[in-house]
Parts: C-alpha cells; structure tokens; sequence
C-alpha cells in the first residue's frame, strides 16, 4: 500500500499478522509439551523394562528365589551397563523380582 509516498504496512494488517502468531502458539505450545512428556514416559517405561530383565538375569544367574530383592550394586555392572534415571526425575524401586519395578513419577508403570 501507498501512503503519500512510502510503502508500507497498516496498523490493522500488523495486528492480524500479531494475532494469527499468536493463535498459532496457543495451539502448538501445549502440544509440545505433551508430547514431551509422553516421550519422557516412553523412555522411563523402556529404562523399567531393562531393570526387571536384569533382576530376572541376576536371579537365574545366582539361583535365587522369586522373592529374593536385588540391589543396585548386584544388578550393575554385570547385567545393567549403569543405572538408570528417569526421564522426569523420579526414582527407581526395584522390589523383588517377581514384582515389576516403580518409579515414583506418576503414569510411570511397567
């Protein structure tokens, strides 16, 4: 548009401009986020899956019980490379090894 000699854009076009960006992130951000966190959750459940498959080595390895609990230094490094973390923060509880292992983050299950 041309306005006594110059180009340029109107108040009113920089405001839809504004307000279309602005829909845009409203919409996108709070998709991020969830899939964000449904990703932390993925890896999380990945990481407890490991952990029973090493309690389950350690007790066919050690011809233990059922109910026998490991602990990090038995499971580490011989059946775990290292430790696992949580994604989120949260912790690992490891129980025995007929019960899956927890984390203390929630919607975090085996």
């Amino acid at each position: 548009m041309r306005i006594g000699g110059r180009y340029g854009y109107t108040l009113v076009e920089i405001l839809i401009v504004v307000l279309i960006i602005g829909i845009l992130l409203a919409i996108a951000v709070p998709s991020y986020f969830n899939a964000s966190e449904r990703a932390r959750a993925t890896a999380c459940r990945a990481n407890l899956r490991k952990i029973q498959a090493a309690k389950e080595q350690w007790a066919l390895a050690n011809r233990r019980p059922g109910t026998a609990t490991p602990g990090w230094a038995q499971l580490v490094p011989q059946f775990l490379q290292q430790q696992p973390q949580c994604p989120s923060g949260g912790s690992y509880t490891l129980r025995n090894v007929r019960t899956p292992p927890t984390c203390s983050v929630a919607g975090h299950t085996y």
